[in-house]
């Protein structure tokens, strides 16, 4: 009973070292390595893309901060992101009617 026992405990172990020993040959050869390289650049653009993430959302947190102070300290409303866009295309339509003027006139 003994040596049966330590027969299926050797057939056991055998069969988990061959497994291990047949992955890490496979990870050894051009295929293995190009699809450890690949996860791992998958990995690192991940991470890079949650890092811009949160880039952006401290940065939105921090203007929306200054926004405040700016209302509290002045009174004023603070210029927010639409309304930048509205001024800066006010001021290309009125360039644009400033440039089409003189043709007109001519």
């Amino acid at each position: 009973m003994r040596r049966l026992f330590w027969l299926g405990m050797g057939v056991a172990a055998g069969v988990a070292l061959s497994r291990k020993a047949t992955e890490t040959a496979r990870q050894a050869t051009p295929a293995g390595l190009a699809s450890n390289l690949g996860d791992a650049v998958r990995e690192l653009a991940g991470a890079i893309g949650a890092f811009g993430a949160d880039v952006r959302a401290g940065m939105s947190e921090r203007e929306q901060e200054l926004n405040d102070i700016v209302e509290r300290r002045t009174g004023l409303p603070a210029r927010t992101e639409a309304t930048r866009y509205e001024a800066a295309a006010g001021r290309h339509a009125a360039e644009s009617r400033a440039r089409r003027a003189p043709r007109a006139e001519s």
